[in-house]
């Protein structure tokens, strides 16, 4: 079978719904056949773990876990957890843009309502199954969630500071303000714990557990209900010949499950404050870069596990999807620390990281084919292309970097080779028609005689080239499909609010969008089936019933 493959990027959120954010009910299932249709085979979503309050997926509070918001109510009628009249009271026309508040007042209360019928019911079947087969990461992940939200509604009734006095008196000396401290312990960060819990005293753990059993229940009733939901999307597309892209940042949040677990995996004080953190220097995308204010891993303790929880969460997310983007790669080489507290990242430094005894252990244990692609963008120095050789993964080439500089420029398509995912953006880009909307006169200029085109249908235009380009796999966001302006934006890096909101309705994917990808990717040989040769009976037997046909 070909190499040259192609494909749509979009999270499910942005499916049009009528419960807030998009799920993973039917509109998933109309989305595929939409696909197939349209001779695609790949499908590429954001990482699918809980969001934080503003709906990024890239700041969650567990690396394997799921995001109980893509829950399609719908599903849970029909798995008889719900009832139709629930649906009927909770319904909403779909939104422009998704509000994840509104969402959660809208879906928390139908799976509340859903887990009240689970446990009047019997226990589904494959529940017991899939506790003990997630145990690694579902005990501490649910039992995170519960003791946060615990505290955060003990906390939000307190009149007094006694117990917000204790906390600061134990802080000082760190770099948080007293109002940082504050939203630190209102927010139930974990590092605001009682220090026996945040310590996991092995005592202590055992009667949170018991004390909290009933809502520890609950969220491994949801996320026993998202990997239902999910694993029967993922079939379904790979019924279809649809392979599932799924992403993965390298780095967690602070407040997780991942990191108050595993916190000899993290450099972190002996209060259990991080030393340094993550982001970026300067870039296209900043003039000060990127704070993104992860803890930074102790890489020396990852070794001495070699490297466990890494390959537990790989191993993990390579269950819910076929090929896993890995998000800013060149940390696996070296990662920009900056010292915690800083205001942003230009005051940091970069450090090195074991990549490749980490690559080494993978091949190893999944074979040379790696099924990951290496998110190269930014800063790429000799050593991290060597890292990204020497695992054979490929790299990416973003179309909306390649015009208004150097004519050799690594982001233009005949400077591509074999081994590449090209894209016309990504969720961090503007829409292909909102970048040509406030691109230089220079950029416009080289694109316009790049592809001798007048820039009157420039989303289209750079279909076309990322299709024709000799990259292995070319992937699509659905803004850049239906040839949609700035609006549409997923994501501005940098920014705090204002994101990951858009949403679209099947009425704007017009047919010629279909025929349009099915006739332009077979033209450029993308996602062609393999050709089986005829057997002698075989042929034999077609001109039978042709035959016949005819006779009719």
């Amino acid at each position: 079978m070909t190499k040259r493959k192609s494909g749509v990027l979009l999270h499910p959120t942005s499916l049009p719904s009528s419960f807030g954010v998009g799920d993973l009910g039917q509109a998933a299932y109309t989305f595929i056949d939409k696909l197939e249709a349209a001779g695609q085979t790949l499908w590429q979503v954001l990482p699918l773990v809980p969001t934080d309050d503003g709906g990024s997926p890239y700041c969650s509070c567990s690396a394997f876990a799921g995001n109980v918001l893509l829950i399609s109510p719908q599903k849970l009628a029909e798995d008889g957890f719900l009832t139709e009249e629930d649906l009927q009271a909770a319904a909403a026309a779909p939104a422009a843009r998704v509000d994840y508040a509104k969402a959660r007042e809208i879906k928390l209360p139908l799976l509340e309502k859903a887990y009240q019928n689970f446990k009047a019911g019997e226990t589904p079947a494959g529940y017991e199954a899939f506790c003990e087969k997630n145990a690694y990461w579902l005990d501490d992940y649910t039992l995170y969630l519960a003791l946060k939200n615990h505290f955060r509604a003990e906390r939000m009734a307190e009149t007094e500071t006694e117990n917000f006095d204790v906390f600061s008196a134990e802080c000082e000396g760190t770099a948080l303000t007293e109002t940082q401290l504050k939203e630190y312990y209102v927010g139930a960060n974990w590092v605001s714990f009682p220090k026996a819990i945040r310590k996991r005293n092995v005592m202590t753990l055992k009667k949170w557990r018991k004390e909290l059993a009933g809502a520890i229940e609950k969220e491994t009733f949801l996320q026993y209900i998202f990997a239902k939901q999910w694993q029967e999307v993922k079939a379904y597309a790979n019924e279809k010949g649809i392979s599932i892209i799924g992403d993965a940042p390298i780095f967690v949040a602070y407040d997780s499950a991942d990191v108050w677990a595993n916190q000899k995996l993290f450099r972190l004080d002996s209060k259990g404050f991080p030393t340094c953190v993550t982001g970026v220097p300067p870039d296209y995308f900043s003039e000060t870069g990127q704070l993104w204010g992860n803890p930074h891993y102790d890489w020396k303790q990852h070794e001495k596990t070699s490297f466990a929880w890494w390959f537990s969460r790989v191993q993990k997310t390579l269950e819910d999807i076929d090929i896993l983007r890995i998000d800013h790669f060149r940390g696996f080489e070296s990662c920009w620390e900056v010292e915690f507290g800083a205001e942003d990242a230009r005051g940091g430094k970069w450090a090195k990281a074991p990549g490749e005894k980490f690559f080494a252990l993978l091949k190893e244990k999944l074979g040379d084919d790696l099924p990951l692609i290496a998110e190269d963008l930014g800063i790429i120095t000799e050593e991290v292309a060597a890292l990204r050789a020497f695992a054979g993964l490929p790299g990416m080439r973003i179309l909306q970097f390649a015009f208004g500089q150097d004519k050799n420029n690594a982001y233009l398509p005949h400077a591509y080779d074999k081994n590449t995912v090209v894209y016309t953006g990504t969720h961090d880009n503007d829409t292909t028609k909102g970048w040509y909307e406030t691109a230089t006169e220079a950029e416009k200029d080289h694109y316009r005689r790049y592809l001798n085109a007048d820039g009157s249908n420039v989303a289209w235009d750079f279909i076309r080239l990322a299709l024709s380009s000799p990259a292995d796999l070319a992937i699509i966001p659905l803004q850049d499909v239906l040839a949609l302006g700035t609006e549409y934006r997923m994501n501005i890096p940098g920014t705090a609010t204002g994101n990951w909101g858009f949403s679209f309705s099947f009425d704007q994917w017009w047919d010629g969008f279909t025929d349009g990808l099915k006739y332009t990717s077979e033209l450029f040989g993308r996602n062609q089936k393999p050709f089986i040769e005829k057997t002698e009976e075989a042929e034999t037997e077609e001109i039978a019933a042709e035959e016949q046909e005819s006779c009719r």
